[in-house]
């Protein structure tokens, strides 16, 4: 009766020890599809690889060739600009259509306000718009000054220089559309005319009119609700 109730005790063990062995066995291949899944959706969720120095002329030479529009719209909480991007500063333009597909512009703000100068867009004092920046990379582009566009009035411009003063490289985030009737003559060659606007020059001066602090930041933030590619 003794070795029976042995060989039952026995019998119940073995078979606790298997159910704990195989919970055990399907935890850990639980948390290993989960960390595959996760992998494959970090992968999955970067198209484009993050952006530098070192590797965004490279990228944007294939880009340019791969998308073609120079058409956008740029809406404010003033109304739209219509702006039209030049063939021949085609790394800027390429740029451009870049963050406007990665959805960059969308809530940043014209940050620098000059009336009779320029209204200064792309920038903003949100965390999240910083975040979404340093997610697509830190770069800079090289000038491309030397094609004959003026910055007369209406004309889309980057800031930038030439190469040997490299703190004047484009900043790729940030743009600037012209606003004084008589242009911005003393510009040309130091920064980069990329685009001219085709319709709204009305809403950029309604914008260049906003009352600003005493680092031209507007009053009262003045947003771009988005940037978009337009026919």
């Amino acid at each position: 009766m003794r070795i029976l109730l042995i060989l039952c005790l026995c019998l119940v063990f073995n078979c606790e020890d298997k159910q704990t062995s195989k919970q055990k066995s399907s935890v850990v291949k639980d948390s290993l599809a989960s960390e595959k899944k996760a992998k494959q959706a970090k992968t999955q969720e970067r198209k484009y690889p993050r952006l530098t120095d070192a590797n965004a002329m490279e990228f944007f030479l294939k880009f340019r060739e791969e998308n073609k529009e120079n058409k956008v719209r740029i809406t404010t909480d003033f109304g739209t600009i219509d702006v039209k991007l030049y063939e021949k500063t085609s790394f800027h333009r390429a740029n451009f259509i870049f963050l406007i597909k990665q959805n960059y512009f969308d809530g940043t703000q014209f940050y620098r306000v000059i009336n009779n100068f320029i209204i200064q867009g792309g920038g903003s004092d949100d965390y999240r718009v910083a975040k979404h920046r340093s997610k697509i990379g830190k770069y800079l582009l090289p000038p491309d000054t030397k094609k004959g566009f003026k910055h007369k009035r209406g004309v889309l411009s980057m800031p930038s220089s030439e190469i040997e003063n490299a703190y004047k490289l484009a900043t790729p985030y940030q743009f600037f559309i012209v606003q004084n009737k008589d242009g911005a003559p003393h510009l040309d060659g130091a920064y980069t005319a990329f685009g001219e606007v085709t319709k709204g020059m009305d809403v950029v001066d309604k914008i260049a009119t906003v009352e600003t602090d005493e680092r031209d930041w507007p009053v009262h933030n003045v947003y771009i609700k988005k940037i978009e590619i337009i026919d």
